[in-house]
């Protein structure tokens, strides 16, 4: 890049969105084709925001020389596998935080004016819902609604329905297919009714309709994950066996089988995407586990899909999750067993390796004491 930077202060062109929750910059400057790699990643580091006036493509060169020099400062291993967790979970969101200082401005109607950019209307239309004026976002948001765009409409290959699930935006797409595999070969109960408790895109829901269930209720705190789940259901012919219901974590009523997939991190998420893998002190399985007596029929069980990531960085204990069934009235009669198939438990430079090459997926089957 030429090696004059022309800067110039800019007040708010518009309000700012961050899905991932980065507050407002309290300064911003126009930046564009000029401006080198060096002076764009020590304002953003500083606190600085950079609205782009310049070429798309420029903007995307230089989001990829910012994660370069980021990138440099990450920590390595520490002593202790819950340390270098932290340790990584805190330059996360220092990286997400420097990154998310390049921003664009979406026009009134979604469109983005900058020259050689693509059309973005309909992604973020579908992202946000209809266009209510223009706003300020980080250009990693708008890249990653354009990929969750492209997803939503080539969809997912799940073997265990032998159909394609379409992830809305800002929900947990089935890429780790262990956990769906689980549910669809775990011996089923003779049942009628099942609940899906944190539905998400509605894929379990849906292979437990597949397998001869009546009746399937999902649910779910997210607005988009229901919009998601029902859009599943009519996909694959399941609206009429399928019925998608939140916020609350149970429905009302009860079930001959309660299936739950909560978050398997301890942590608080810094995006609507990390809460299908981080929930702060467990939550979500704590209230699972407290509700699950009450809302299963007589002769029910409920089915805990959870990995063992957080026992091997030492966030939890396998005596923490058996303390805490027991703790609810609840004894297990059966575990069914997976490995992790994504590409991050076979990669040796991920600082977390060993965890997640130790890393085991579990379906414990529960019922009440």
């Amino acid at each position: 890049m030429p090696t004059n930077d022309p800067i110039t202060d800019e007040p708010l062109p518009a309000r700012w969105h961050s899905e991932s929750g980065l507050p407002a910059p309290r300064r911003l400057v126009v930046a564009d084709d000029r401006i080198r790699a060096a002076t764009a990643y020590r304002l953003a580091c500083e606190g600085t925001a950079l609205l782009w006036r310049g070429d798309y493509q420029g903007a995307r060169r230089l989001l990829r020389a910012l994660e370069r020099r980021v990138d440099r400062t990450a920590p390595g291993p520490a002593a202790a596998p819950a340390e270098t967790f932290r340790l990584q979970r805190r330059f996360r969101a220092h990286r997400a935080r420097v990154l998310g200082r390049l921003t664009v401005l979406l026009e009134p109607d979604h469109g983005l004016g900058l020259r050689r950019a693509p059309d973005v209307r309909a992604a973020c239309t579908a992202a946000y819902g209809p266009p209510e004026g223009p706003r300020l976002i980080p250009l990693r948001e708008l890249l990653g609604i354009l990929g969750a765009h492209q997803w939503r409409e080539r969809g997912v290959e799940v073997p265990a329905l032998g159909a394609r699930v379409h992830p809305h935006y800002g929900v947990f797409a089935p890429v780790r297919g262990e956990y769906v595999d689980l549910v669809a070969r775990a011996p089923l109960p003779p049942v009628r009714t099942a609940f899906d408790l944190g539905t998400g895109t509605g894929v379990l829901a849906a292979v437990l309709a597949r397998r001869g269930i009546g009746r399937v209720v999902g649910t779910d705190i997210s607005d988009r994950a229901l919009a998601c789940a029902r859009d599943t259901a009519h996909r694959l012919g399941l609206a009429d066996r399928i019925t998608v219901t939140g916020p609350a974590l149970y429905p009302p009523g009860r079930a001959g089988l309660v299936v739950c997939n909560p978050p398997w991190l301890p942590g608080r998420p810094v995006s609507t995407l990390e809460q299908g893998v981080y929930d702060p002190s467990g939550r979500m399985l704590s209230a699972f586990l407290a509700g699950l007596p009450e809302h299963l029929e007589p002769a029910g069980e409920g089915w805990l899909i959870l990995s063992d990531l957080a026992e091997h960085l030492g966030l939890r204990s396998r005596a923490d999750l058996l303390t805490a069934i027991e703790a609810a009235g609840l004894r297990i009669t059966g575990r069914i067993d997976t490995r992790p198939r994504h590409p991050r438990a076979a990669d040796p430079q991920d600082p977390l390796h060993a965890a997640r090459a130790a890393e085991v997926t579990s379906l414990w089957r529960l019922v009440p004491r």
